[in-house]
């Protein structure tokens, strides 16, 4: 590697936040090591890189072993999910500023950039804080010669505001889909993925808010599952430990179980409840809604058979779990993964001893309990791109790429021709993605009706309707559900329900 670090409109983040005069601000000498913080926010963007890392689950361990405090774990949370979230459009701007390629840089002082950038523009450090602190960070887990290359580069960087950072790139695009997908952030693909699932809808005027959803810090939502000792409602009266650090715990969004936590630490804010474990758990709303779908798609009978088929890592299966236990249905969950299925097991803690948990590959009979099994209600909750919990999983968009879909959707696809095998008659079958992709949603289930002609698809957004708090702004003709982080506040969760006939 050389010492320059290479190797032989939309919108952007806080539009504006940034927009003032830099060039006079005074330059200090580089602090002689680097913030706890800024090295967790380096190490969480290697593990992702290197190791296919989760980010949160990356970042959770981080800050365990570097014993952050509050405020630090709160930093590096902020650079690690912002540098990944606006990873696409610093990349853009670093090649502008240092006029080369971000494949020519070296992915050690890239990541060392990403951050660098993140700050410059998207967050309230002084410039000569972010310059420096990257500079020794650089330094530290990089090529030292290519620190100077890292100054020269966010220096130039500094020097301009989002808003003229937008044109820059804008005038270097190709085109007008490349520009918004590099401004906002986005895979092109995976932007013209949203834009068809919308204009499907009758909805395409849409996207820039949901562009603008996925890269937005979704507050947090809780489930206070089905039979709790304390409904939903009553749940806000008794976050006062939570108030103490200025956040509010309050029963809102469209799913009966939701809680949001508008701040502070969640694990501090189910602890403030004194609830039995597991009666609170952090779910994202379109998740509960769901597993809702098909527990609440009809009245259960007692002694019905349940399954979860793909469960990990396990919060479908815990509504899943309560809503069986009032209803005297028997649950099974299956998951391929041994350690996800262990995931499952801590998730259904609070019903643990209701709920038998298997693992086996979904498309075996092994994981139905054999040949002849037969349940009342399965949910197939498949293995997708998960395009739609980007504003969750930030570095998710960059993970997968348009060749992934085919081997997917044949999963899918195999995933529930296995269930319809096991499906009662007169059970009910879910098909559940986190995925707007219509390859994912529309097309699985048409190809899957053609291919059973015992299943009628039920109007899931029917079934919503009956569930939710208030009613849902549900688009287009289709009898499947979409939900959206921009319309809903959710996850974009896709939500299919069949019956099987004679």
């Amino acid at each position: 590697m050389n010492a320059n670090g290479t190797q032989g409109p939309r919108r952007g983040p806080r539009s504006g936040s940034r927009d003032h005069h830099r060039r006079g601000q005074q330059r200090h000498t580089p602090p002689a090591r680097v913030s706890p913080a800024r090295m967790v926010a380096y190490d969480v963007l290697r593990d992702v890189d290197d190791r296919d890392a989760y980010a949160n689950l990356a970042l959770s361990a981080r800050i365990r072993e570097a014993r952050l405090d509050g405020r630090d774990a709160a930093l590096a949370t902020e650079l690690a999910s912002g540098a990944l979230r606006w990873r696409g459009r610093y990349d853009r701007i670093v090649e502008l500023a240092a006029d080369r390629d971000a494949e020519r840089i070296d992915s050690r002082t890239l990541n060392v950039l990403r951050l660098g950038a993140h700050q410059l523009l998207s967050m309230r450090t002084a410039d000569h804080a972010a310059v420096n602190e990257s500079v020794e960070l650089q330094r530290r887990v990089g090529n030292r010669a290519a620190a100077g290359f890292v100054n020269g580069v966010l220096r130039a960087i500094g020097r301009a505001s989002n808003a003229e950072w937008d044109e820059r790139i804008t005038a270097a695009s190709r085109s007008e889909d490349d520009a918004l997908a590099a401004t906002t952030s986005h895979p092109a693909w995976v932007l013209r993925a949203l834009r068809d699932a919308l204009r499907a809808e009758g909805r395409q005027h849409e996207l820039d808010d949901l562009l603008a959803a996925d890269n937005a810090s979704p507050r947090v939502s809780l489930a206070l599952l089905p039979g709790a000792d304390i409904d939903a409602e009553t749940a806000e009266a008794l976050s006062i430990d939570t108030r103490r650090e200025e956040a509010a715990l309050t029963a809102s969004g469209p799913s009966p179980l939701g809680l949001e936590l508008t701040g502070g630490d969640p694990a501090r804010a189910i602890d403030s409840l004194d609830l039995p474990a597991g009666v609170v758990r952090v779910q994202d709303q379109g998740s509960q809604l769901a597993a809702l779908a098909l527990s609440r798609a009809r009245e259960p009978r007692a002694g019905e058979r349940w399954l979860d088929l793909c469960a990990g890592p396990g919060g479908k299966t815990a509504v899943l779990a309560a809503e069986a236990a009032l209803s005297g249905a028997g649950l099974r969950a299956n998951e391929v993964s041994e350690h996800r299925a262990e995931l499952v097991r801590r998730s259904v803690e609070a019903h643990a001893d209701e709920v038998e948990i298997v693992s086996h590959d979904g498309r075996d009979d092994a994981a139905y309990g054999g040949s002849d099994a037969r349940f009342d209600r399965i949910l197939v909750d498949a293995p997708c791109s998960g395009l739609g919990a980007l504003r969750r999983r930030p570095e998710a968009r960059w993970r997968k790429r348009p060749s992934d879909l085919p081997e997917l959707t044949s999963l899918q696809a195999e995933l529930l021709d296995a269930a319809v095998a096991h499906l009662a008659e007169g059970g009910l079958l879910a098909y559940v993605t986190c995925s707007p992709h219509l390859a994912e949603t529309r097309v699985v289930v048409d190809r899957l009706l053609r291919r059973h002609s015992e299943l009628r698809e039920l109007d899931a957004g029917t079934v919503l309707g009956r569930v939710v708090r208030a009613p849902l702004d549900l688009a287009g003709e289709r009898l499947s559900a979409q939900l959206w982080p921009h319309r809903h506040g959710t996850d974009a969760m896709f939500v299919s329900l069949f019956e099987r006939g004679s």
